[in-house]
């Protein structure tokens, strides 16, 4: 006997839950425990925040096709989460020789223009190689990498199933 997987809807619901769970716990390590957040780690919020948003979209919608498409854009979402979150790891495994500490990312929006703040944020400040915490080994990036990786791939296998529902269905 197989089970029945959960309905789309459920599993959307589930990953915005995740996700401002995530969210809780990012600001509870900055706030309780004082870690301060870097550029990079700024940046991965707010692609969490945007699978989040999408997630709850998503769980909000009846067609099968629209889900496809938000599950899509989720998608992609999740993989520029996942891409800085891997470009910060790798800052953390082999940090740069001359480490500078740079400006937050507030302030390097307000003093320049954003085709000068984007590259800024990629090339990684002295914050962004720095390891505050760990768990089971892994470095906040690199739980966040795993995430946004898990994450994108549920992406992907509910567009794949909405789309054969929406065409089988």
């Amino acid at each position: 006997m197989f089970l029945k997987p959960p309905p789309f809807r459920r599993v959307f619901g589930l990953i915005a839950l995740a996700g401002v769970c995530m969210l809780a716990f990012g600001l509870y390590l900055q706030e309780v425990e004082g870690l301060n957040p870097c550029p990079m780690c700024i940046v991965q919020r707010y692609a969490l925040i945007g699978v989040a948003l999408l997630a709850l979209l998503g769980s909000r919608l009846q067609r099968y096709g629209r889900m496809a498409a938000v599950a899509a854009l989720m998608t992609l979402v999740a993989g520029f989460g996942a891409f800085v979150a891997a470009r910060q790891s790798w800052l953390q495994w082999y940090p740069p020789e001359i480490v500078t500490c740079g400006r937050d990312l507030y302030g390097m929006i307000e003093n320049f223009p954003l085709q000068r703040v984007i590259p800024m944020v990629f090339k990684g400040s002295g914050d962004c190689t720095k390891v505050d915490w760990t768990f089971l080994g892994g470095s906040i990036a690199n739980w966040s990498f795993a995430c946004f990786v898990g994450l994108g791939l549920i992406g992907v296998l509910i567009v794949f199933k909405a789309l054969r529902q929406r065409r089988f269905g």
